[in-house]
């Protein structure tokens, strides 16, 4: 049984490490620089888990001996394993693409790992002693430079046969209007995908044209009369809330969890509920859309949850 729970987030710049207790409770919570080299990644990951362990009284479970703790290790990357081959794919981060990841960490640390998405992690974090908790069925959603989710039923991630359950960023913008064409184009080489119209940088974009990529002071500018961020806003929340309809109509999940940077605008917990009903397939639709609780250290938390203590 283990005492500790090690959960590991590799950002695009950082790598972050946090430990919870067996009550859940955060103990410890430290970054480092993601030097984004592969191998050195690796073992920057290796002797940031050593060092927490030795710190925490803590070893590898298969090596514990009477009166030692143990901890558990689980890790969120920006991408997914695939069930076929065991590597990685579909990393932001390209150089973890096509990448034994999972095994090369277990054979450095000579230890179990559980690797699984950070939009997944996100999402568990939330489930099991966040906004989300007590829920059922929950949506967690991350919209910053990109957009993803994650999806957990009954307090599991739900991965899918190809591991790409929650790619909903992939999705075309259900309903599209005039105002939606063309088809923007998409880098995973399809047109219309929802993260063309849905991420930070597209909402930038649309105040403030082509090349922007900052959403910061983006309501405060509208409450100023600003008639381009007003109109911004108001595009945002009426596809936003399309894209949360199509979710409730496929998934209906008990509630929508929104992280990243885009989730701090007021303007979605107030505009957005009122407008599904348009498209949501049931006379009265009540799913709660809320912000999360562990701001950006759900992730990391998340991929602590990815154990059980008692496992």
């Amino acid at each position: 049984m283990a005492d500790y729970r090690l959960g590991i987030d590799l950002g695009g710049t950082k790598i972050e490490i946090a430990v919870l207790n067996r009550s859940g409770d955060l103990v410890l919570r430290e970054r480092i620089p993601n030097p984004g080299i592969y191998n050195e990644a690796v073992l920057a990951i290796r002797d940031l888990v050593t060092d927490v362990d030795h710190r925490l009284g803590a070893v590898p479970s298969h090596r514990v001996s009477a009166g030692q703790h143990t901890s558990t290790l689980g890790i969120g990357i920006p991408g997914s394993i695939s069930p076929e081959t065991g590597l990685i794919k579909n990393a932001n981060a390209t150089w973890l693409n096509n990448q034994p990841f999972g095994q090369d960490l277990e054979s450095a640390l000579a230890r179990p790992v559980r690797t699984e998405n950070d939009a997944n992690c996100f999402a568990l974090s939330e489930a099991a002693d966040g906004a989300a908790k007590g829920m059922l069925t929950v949506f967690g959603v991350i919209i910053g430079t990109g957009m993803g989710a994650g999806i957990v039923n009954n307090g599991r991630v739900l991965e899918g046969r190809h591991h790409i359950a929650g790619e909903w960023g992939h999705l075309p913008l259900p309903w599209p209007t005039e105002e939606d064409m063309p088809a923007r184009d998409c880098f995973c080489g399809n047109k219309g995908c929802m993260e063309r119209y849905l991420c930070g940088p597209a909402l930038a974009a649309d105040w403030k044209g082509p090349g922007h990529r900052n959403t910061a002071g983006i309501e405060d500018a509208a409450a100023n009369g600003d008639q381009a961020a007003i109109a911004a806003l108001g595009r945002y929340t009426e596809r936003f809330a399309r894209a949360c309809a199509m979710v409730i109509n496929f998934l209906d999940p008990d509630v929508i969890v929104l992280g990243g940077g885009v989730s701090n605008l007021h303007t979605l917990y107030e505009r957005v509920p009122p407008l599904l009903a348009k498209h949501v397939i049931t006379p009265v639709c009540t799913t709660p859309i809320v912000r999360n609780k562990h701001g950006d250290s759900s992730g990391v938390r998340g991929a602590a949850w990815l154990w059980d203590v008692t496992e």
